[in-house]
């Protein structure tokens, strides 16, 4: 495929299970491992996948990756939203609103077959749970949820505002999920300068690099984030409040249907 580099796959068990799971498969969940891929053959690769989860001829699968730099534009995305300086965007078919991609910043794209009955509000409160345990784990006992915004935050302080350090939107479509989260390692935050993150103009963005005062990779965040997501949606991690003192209004939840 092209614009794909050093992929590897493994899988994760489903283990110790409970009826109230999200992910409707006992079948380990598999994960590739992509290095460095660009942005339209990692859709095209989800779209694969997703079609072949349906027809029952492919596993539910995480994709864990880097892209390069791009902007991408959810459903949500209002042109004041977009690149100041006009740089180029990918509209896409998810839910949310624009976002930044690219080198230092883990993404995860889960195609998985939800358990009936759908419930797409909790898949996404189990991503955000498997990232808050990511963080916590990490050093970054703060992160949690704010009410009416998906993705992993950091509460207001005393000279700085709320910060979201993962960010979260997907589309459900015949029962299979696509697109995912990106949490912020060590990327370039000033790339986020020129839009307005998910819609959000009253916060700002932040990484585990920025708020632990020491790098940390992408590399190093793979393995747990693999773990931590499969735990989540096997049902195995439950799913908690984590809720950050709120300061700004709420922008709703990043997820599309269809």
């Amino acid at each position: 495929m092209s614009g794909m580099a050093n992929t590897a796959s493994t899988t994760v068990p489903a283990a110790g299970r409970t009826r109230s799971c999200r992910r409707g498969s006992d079948e380990p969940l598999r994960v590739e491992v992509i290095d460095s891929i660009d942005y339209l053959a990692a859709w095209d690769a989800q779209r694969a996948h997703a079609q072949a989860r349906r027809d029952g001829t492919g596993p539910d699968v995480l994709m864990l990756l880097q892209h390069p730099s791009v902007y991408t534009a959810g459903k949500r995305t209002r042109p004041e939203d977009r690149p100041i300086d006009g740089s180029p965007v990918i509209d896409v078919d998810r839910g949310g609103r624009i976002t930044w991609h690219g080198p230092g910043q883990l993404v995860g794209y889960p195609i998985v077959a939800l358990a009936e009955p759908l419930d797409v509000v909790d898949y996404v409160r189990r991503l955000e749970e498997a990232l808050i345990a990511v963080c916590a784990g990490l050093g970054v006992t703060a992160a949690g949820r704010i009410e009416g915004r998906s993705g992993v935050w950091l509460p207001a302080g005393a000279t700085r505002p709320e910060r979201k350090l993962a960010a979260i939107g997907v589309r459900v479509q015949g029962g299979v999920t696509m697109h995912g989260f990106a949490l912020n390692c060590d990327p370039d935050l000033r790339e986020f300068d020129r839009i307005v993150p998910c819609g959000i103009s009253d916060a700002g963005v932040s990484s585990l690099t920025a708020e632990l005062g020491r790098r940390i990779t992408v590399p190093e965040v793979r393995t747990v984030a693999a773990e931590a997501v499969a735990a989540a949606l096997d049902g195995t991690l439950p799913v908690r409040e984590h809720a950050v003192p709120e300061q700004g209004a709420p922008a709703g939840l990043d997820l599309h249907l269809r």
